[in-house]
């Protein structure tokens, strides 16, 4: 039987039960050490990397509980879930001027959690260039916080918050070729050595994957959290994963910790852990799934079948293949490849009653997409979008996969190919694109 190390960290802010510690692990009868020097109480945290039941959820919910359990927390709460917002959190970000990757830093990133309104009012107030993720990522990656000429101070504390971001920020667009010079992010627990566990939904570490791939960061670019000191706990390193975001430095109340970790940040967005889910919701992360692919890189989603991948190495799948796949709703007109040989067009069905085709043609801007010609049916809710070749369009349908316009969810497959007599090209049984309909250029 593996039995558990329990170590423990000094810090001056009471100690968590043990029987807390150990219950959600199972190994509440487990020999315990315990240091108490100076008289300061000990936090005592699991780093058993054979015990099952340890888990990142459970160092969450230690701390979680604990800081509500102390009143630690500040407004939100309860800070089940969140980025805890600490008492102290304005004396932690104190140090923030004086680390000397700050210094030098021109272009900073900061997560907009609550602890973190006086580091952002810092890099404002330096005359430094803050950017802030849009929130959850929904209409691009980046926000510029521009605050007006000549603002006092308490309009830049303004600024610093989600009110500033609602109304002095302006979109970063990906083409931008931004270079952030330093990333600060939340955490719910962290290591002196570096390790970082956030509050599960992994934003923060897909926001980092994603600026690796637009090039804005590299391996030297620091990263800093700032956290209450019983946030700073032993995490077994057998919780860490090749997509986990760690840290360089350590920012609380009483101190500032430089981590020197040498483990690897992220190299980039590691697609077998998106799904296809995650992907209808954020369309600049199909934006880069697009370029990433046309560079030739393996773009598989983590629950998409190989075949509907369509890289420029691979040739569209036979039409029995993908029928096997596919919508039940959908018509199987609208699938892979015809009797005349593969398609070079697009169907797009499910558009919702009233768009425009201004709103698709934004939508494939946005997702470097844009076919040579657009037939637009606007009252049969559908468009057949025109590409030079069958690739382009092959990579297109993967690219568009997941694309939302307001609530709905189109669907997206290449139509059949066209046939003698037919100008437009479109589907079988589903009624072909009529000669009267608009078509237009992007």
């Amino acid at each position: 039987m593996c039995v558990p190390r329990v170590t423990c960290r000094r810090h001056r802010v009471g100690r968590l039960p043990l029987r807390q510690q150990l219950g959600k692990a199972g190994v509440e009868n487990s020999p315990v050490s315990e240091m108490t020097s100076w008289g300061v109480p000990c936090l005592l945290v699991l780093t058993a990397g054979c015990v099952t039941g340890v888990s990142k959820q459970d160092v969450r919910q230690q701390i979680w509980d604990y800081m509500e359990s102390q009143n630690l927390a500040d407004f939100p709460r309860p800070v089940h879930h969140r980025i805890p917002n600490f008492k102290g959190a304005s004396r932690a970000a104190e140090h923030f001027p004086r680390v000397q990757a700050l210094q030098v830093a021109r272009t900073i990133k900061v997560n907009p959690d609550a602890p973190h309104t006086s580091a952002c009012f810092f890099v404002l107030d330096s005359k430094k260039t803050l950017l802030v993720p849009t929130p959850r990522l929904r209409t691009g990656l980046f926000n510029k916080i521009t605050p007006p000429p000549g603002a006092t101070k308490d309009l830049l504390r303004t600024c610093a918050t989600s009110q500033g971001v609602r109304s002095y920020s302006t979109p970063v667009g990906l083409d931008s070729r931004v270079l952030v010079d330093l990333v600060v992010v939340g955490s719910v627990a962290v290591s002196e050595k570096g390790w970082r566990i956030g509050k599960g939904e992994g934003y923060a570490d897909l926001e980092y994957a994603m600026m690796v791939s637009m090039g804005a960061v590299s391996q030297k670019t620091p990263v800093v959290t700032i956290v209450h000191d019983c946030q700073v706990v032993d995490i077994p390193e057998a919780l860490l994963e090749d997509h986990d975001l760690t840290v360089d430095y350590i920012l609380t109340p009483t101190r500032v910790i430089a981590t020197g970790c040498e483990h690897p940040k992220p190299t980039g967005i590691i697609w077998s852990k998106i799904s296809c889910e995650v992907m209808g919701k954020i369309p600049i992360l199909r934006s880069l799934r697009c370029r990433e692919r046309q560079a030739g890189r393996d773009v598989t989603l983590q629950d998409e079948p190989r075949h509907l991948l369509g890289t420029s190495s691979q040739q569209p799948p036979p039409l029995s293949t993908v029928r096997r796949h596919q919508d039940p709703h959908q018509p199987e007109s609208c699938s892979g490849q015809g009797e005349d040989g593969p398609s070079n067009t697009v169907f797009i069905g499910n558009l919702p009653r009233g768009t425009r085709v201004s709103e698709l043609k934004r939508a494939l801007r946005d997702l470097g997409t844009v076919p040579q010609r657009l037939t637009w049916q606007g009252p049969q809710r559908r468009a057949f979008l025109h590409y030079e070749g069958p690739t382009s369009a092959q990579q297109a349908v993967s690219c568009l996969q997941g694309l939302r316009l307001g609530a709905a969810t189109l669907k997206v497959a290449l139509a059949r190919p066209q046939r003698a007599g037919d100008v437009t090209g479109g589907c079988a049984e589903e009624p072909r694109p009529d000669r009267r309909s608009a078509v237009s250029d992007l």
